[in-house]
């Protein structure tokens, strides 16, 4: 029940439809680039995790091969770095206020699934 509260609560207050719709945004661009169509996946994979993060979690996808670790680096070199970056200082940001520590936790939750989303999936904590 405190898992729904607290993604209700980030739904609204903490940024996650915002997230959402920015890595949607990404995820269209990389679609149309044709080439690009495994970053999109992965575009959507964090606005998926980005809407709903409480109870769930980004674990090693089983299988991911060397292709992964490839795209990854060029991700990191395009965009991993600035969307980590800025996942970190959102949630230095919303630790500060007693409130936003929960919402501070899920940034930093979302930083290594935008540093390095390739060869990755949500799973939901049990």
């Amino acid at each position: 029940m405190i898992r729904f509260v607290l993604n209700v609560l980030w739904l609204v207050f903490g940024g996650g439809l915002v997230l959402a719709v920015g890595y949607g945004i990404a995820a269209l661009i990389c679609f149309v680039l044709v080439v690009t169509i495994p970053f999109g996946v992965a575009s959507l994979r964090l606005a998926v995790y980005s809407l709903w993060p409480f109870g769930r979690t980004v674990v090693p996808k089983p299988g991911a091969g060397v292709g992964s670790g490839l795209a990854n680096i060029l991700w990191v070199v395009l965009a991993g770095w600035w969307l980590a970056l800025s996942h970190i200082i959102a949630g230095i940001a919303l630790c500060v206020t007693i409130i936003g520590i929960p919402f501070g936790i899920a940034n930093f939750k979302l930083v290594p699934a935008a540093f390095w989303p390739l060869g990755r999936e949500v799973v939901e904590v049990p």
